[in-house]
């Protein structure tokens, strides 16, 4: 099998010869870059560069030496998008490592040893502190809209511009995508299609309530959805609006060489959903639906959503509006535990992660306990299809270049005898 028909098997709930497995395919699957640096050194690897591609979450774009290391069998659209030398420029990871930024973030010091990330206008909308790993939002453009007006929505794609960091290098899904881009978009899928055998997986995103948090703050939308109902749906309409214009065109574009559309909406939290299923089904699920539909009406595509935390309860409406694929599979989150996702979901599910717990075991476990992990969640997920390796949700820094190799090892291993 090429690499491209072993996922495509696993998606239609056939075995393949082997589980497939990823790495950075998408923003959850990844490494993050002092994690990916470290792991170069530990493998011996001093070619290429650290290039942190997404600089919110401080992720890595893992390289080809790399990838073919860890024998994934997935690839990231985004990274036909990397650019030139000339399009990064050079930044210091918080542990000192050497790496490259995209030459478009507004990053600068903040004089504490930390950094501040800018809008293109100058607002600050990111910080991290000294120490830190990772960026935190701190600017929130519809935090005080009282929605007396729908006048601060027809700016939308203007203040979603302003939050996203240049997080989405295959385009911003928060603007109309216009022929010229598209046409970019048409001519990188094509080229990455042809020149590996590699599944195609592309991030659209179509995220509501991470939206509506990212705009009006976390607390203030879900307050919203109690008090001010009429407020957060005119909010969402228009997010619909958006999201639907532009997923036409791009599927358009992107038809015959992606295999894997992405969507993501963290509904979960460590322990249930961030809103009851009640809530769920009368504010996202509907639109939700109108949004995945547009994807299953395409042939030669298949429906991804990344969905942190506990979403059991949810998974029958999800699965009722056309998710075919779930990720990270966190399954240290309540209810989601391995052998009853597969038992109740498997028919209906691919699972794209669980395979080694990022929260607690990776970080702090034994190459033993690792690797023992790792096969018991091959045993459980892999017959049938159904299933994709990578670990739940991204390699942090804290994790030790030894135990990410034994999770590896133990992946190319276990593969081929669940």
């Amino acid at each position: 099998m090429t690499k491209r028909e072993r996922v495509l098997s696993a998606l239609s709930h056939r075995e393949p010869d082997k589980v497939p497995i990823d790495l950075g395919a998408m923003r959850s699957t990844g490494i993050t870059a002092v994690a990916y640096s470290h792991l170069k050194k530990y493998l011996g690897v001093t070619a290429g560069n650290t290039y942190v591609y997404d600089v919110v979450q401080q992720l890595a774009q893992p390289e080809m030496p790399i990838l073919d290391y860890v024998e994934a069998d997935v690839i990231d659209l985004g990274r036909a998008f990397l650019g030139e030398e000339r399009d990064w420029k050079d930044f210091v990871l918080p542990d000192g490592s050497p790496a490259k930024i995209p030459a478009y973030a507004h990053f600068e010091p903040d004089g504490a040893g930390g950094w501040l990330a800018r809008s293109k206008d100058g607002t600050v909308i990111g910080t991290m502190p000294r120490d830190a790993f990772y960026l935190s939002q701190s600017y929130f453009p519809l935090q005080d809209w009282d929605g007396r007006s729908l006048a601060p929505l027809e700016k939308l794609p203007d203040l979603m511009d302003k939050v996203t960091w240049g997080a989405f290098p295959t385009a911003p899904w928060h603007k109309p995508l216009e022929k010229e881009h598209l046409a970019d978009i048409r001519k990188r899928a094509k080229q990455l299609f042809e020149t590996t055998d590699c599944a195609i997986m592309a991030a659209f995103g179509g995220n509501l309530l991470e939206w509506g948090q990212f705009l009006c703050r976390m607390d203030r939308f879900l307050a919203d959805l109690i008090e001010a109902p009429n407020k957060a749906e005119a909010l969402l309409d228009m997010l619909t609006e958006l999201h639907l214009e532009n997923l036409e065109k791009f599927l358009d574009a992107i038809e015959g060489y992606v295999q894997v559309i992405q969507m993501g909406d963290d509904l979960g939290t460590q322990r249930a959903p961030q809103i009851s299923p009640q809530m769920y089904r009368r504010f996202f699920k509907p639109r939700h639906k109108q949004i995945y539909e547009e994807v299953r009406r395409r042939k030669g595509v298949h429906l991804f959503l990344h969905s942190c935390g506990s979403i059991v309860d949810l998974l029958p409406d999800l699965i009722e509006i056309g998710v075919e694929i779930i990720n990270p599979v966190q399954t240290s989150a309540r209810g989601m535990d391995p052998e009853r996702l597969k038992r109740e979901f498997g028919r209906d599910l691919t699972f794209w992660g669980g395979g080694c717990d990022t929260q607690h075991l990776l970080p702090s476990g034994t190459e033993r306990e690792i690797a023992e992990q790792v096969r018991r969640r091959m045993e459980i997920f892999g017959p049938g299809g159904g299933f994709v390796f990578t670990q739940v949700h991204n390699i942090l820094p804290n994790v030790p270049p030894q135990n990410i190799v034994a999770m590896v090892e133990a992946a190319k291993t276990y593969r081929l005898n669940w």
